[in-house]
């Protein structure tokens, strides 16, 4: 007798499939035209044709182990070109979405993002109201006045005589220390899944992972899509904007506490590197709004989850650098009320990092390195 495997359907995940905006995958008849035009699917494993039979099944375990899901950029080649109008880029997203809620740990906050068309309002108020609560707390908005000795390129006050860094601190660090657990088991769970999926990995993990961030920090795979090669730029902007804005405050924290250098001129190297770092995240994040306005297939459709994260790092965006600004143009008071809407938003984008779209980025790497660690004729098993 033949064993065979076991094909478990989920009928709840093609409903939620349909609640989250994958409801085209049902007008797709298997023509493969998807796959044929998709510069991205490797030969040995292509994408998304059989990703979309998986939805319209509803089979989720599949989907969830699928490396495809995440090589997937969305171009939208394969929606431009699909005679059935399908969206099979759309549907990608979507499965997107759902794999990120399936692996979240712990499960209640993946659904809780999940369903951010519903809880926005909870998960951008709760962050913003707490850290207007603990100024109210700890210095009972005591706002600094204008120091008429400072020159104009050190700005007419200190935010730290407002909200002290030790509490900024305070907050953050514990934050990190729970988004990397999260990220960690989230992430172990998802390369179990990959391991599990019937092909057999082999090399180093480190090895693989240095052209797989390359990979990432170039957008180089970004260069093969057509339909929407320009949403390469505004992901690129971004990606190095937040990483320069990192830095940024990481060197900030060196100068303060190792040559108690702070605020800094605007003329200090450090100062530059911010604000190019700024520059970047406004056009790379202009890019991307523009491109989800212009809409079309080209452009795709825009989910709630999608929209939730473009919208957080948009006002990340826009309280950071109408903080820097407030320094020099705005009353010390208004001022003060961006800085900390600023440091709420913030809060809100890295407490969602594995929930969100923001999750992205570690498990497309997974899947990256995962693709390079397995033989190419084993890798399309399943």
């Amino acid at each position: 007798m033949v064993s065979s495997a076991a094909v478990l359907s989920s009928p709840s995940f093609r409903d939620e499939l349909l609640r989250r905006g994958g409801k085209s995958a049902g007008r797709c008849y298997q023509c493969a035209t998807c796959s044929s035009v998709c510069e991205l699917a490797p030969a040995e494993a292509p994408f998304p044709r059989r990703q979309m039979l998986w939805a319209q099944w509803g089979l989720t375990d599949r989907l969830v182990a699928d490396p495809g899901v995440w090589l997937c950029h969305q171009c939208n080649d394969c929606n431009v070109r699909c005679p059935r109008d399908a969206q099979p880029g759309d549907v990608m997203q979507t499965l997107r979405a759902l794999a990120v809620e399936h692996l979240a740990f712990p499960s209640f906050l993946g659904k809780l993002v999940g369903n951010v068309r519903f809880t926005w309002p909870l998960l951008v108020g709760v962050p913003v109201a707490f850290w207007f609560f603990l100024v109210a707390l700890s210095k009972g908005f005591a706002i600094p006045d204008v120091d008429a000795e400072l020159s104009f390129v050190e700005g007419r006050f200190h935010y730290d005589g407002f909200i002290p860094h030790e509490l900024i601190y305070a907050v953050n660090l514990p934050v990190a220390a729970w988004v990397a657990l999260a990220a960690w088991v989230s992430g172990r769970r998802f390369w179990t899944l990959l391991g599990g999926s019937g092909a057999s990995r082999s090399g180093s993990f480190l090895a693989k992972l240095v052209p797989a961030l390359v990979e990432v920090a170039t957008h180089k795979r970004f260069s093969s899509c057509s339909a929407a090669g320009q949403r390469r730029w505004g992901h690129f902007g971004v990606m190095w904007g937040f990483v320069g804005a990192a830095v940024t405050s990481g060197l900030l924290v060196v100068y303060l506490y190792g040559f108690d250098m702070y605020p800094l001129p605007l003329t200090h190297w450090v100062k530059w590197l911010g604000n190019i770092s700024a520059v970047l995240l406004v056009v790379g994040g202009g890019v991307l709004l523009a491109n989800r306005l212009r809409g079309g297939r080209q452009a795709g459709s825009s989910t709630a989850f999608d929209s939730f994260f473009l919208g957080i790092v948009l006002a990340v965006i826009a309280t950071g650098v109408l903080t820097e600004a407030g320094r020099f143009l705005f009353d010390p008071a208004i001022a003060c009320v961006v800085y900390v809407m600023h440091l709420g938003v913030v809060l809100t984008l890295f407490l969602t990092f594995p929930y969100s779209k923001f999750a992205h980025l570690m498990y497309r790497t997974l899947a990256m390195v995962h693709r390079m660690m397995v033989a190419p004729n084993q890798e399309g098993r399943g």
